[in-house]
């Protein structure tokens, strides 16, 4: 594994292991939950999450979970992308869902690549 795809992955692992567990921390994300109309989906969404980055540790030492991980959260950031357009947030309030998009179709991409 490259340097950069090993930078990425820790980045995009720690990112979702901290925004899924605020869940059980902070009340924000529930608030954005609530504001996008789809508040039912926090609790599977950090879950989601939570397993996501795990997966993508444990994906560094087996390959397949990388693979399922990566793919996974960039499958769950595609999603979040289209609900920020649909409820018509910004542009600078869509971009992190969209680069983490981006990070883990890329992480996905090179992990399929490298097999």
């Amino acid at each position: 594994m490259s340097l950069i795809n090993l930078i990425l992955t820790w980045f995009s692992a720690l990112s979702f292991l901290f925004y899924g567990l605020s869940f059980f921390r902070s009340s924000h994300m529930k608030d954005e939950f609530k504001r996008y109309g789809l508040e039912k989906f926090t609790l599977l969404t950090s879950i989601l999450q939570i397993l996501g980055g795990i997966g993508l540790i444990v994906g560094l030492h087996y390959h397949p979970i990388l693979v399922i991980s990566s793919a996974g959260l960039s499958i769950l950031m595609l999603f979040g992308f289209g609900v920020r357009i649909k409820i018509k947030d910004g542009f600078w309030q869509s971009l992190p869902a969209f680069m983490y998009f981006i990070i883990n179709g890329y992480l996905f991409y090179a992990a399929i690549q490298s097999e």
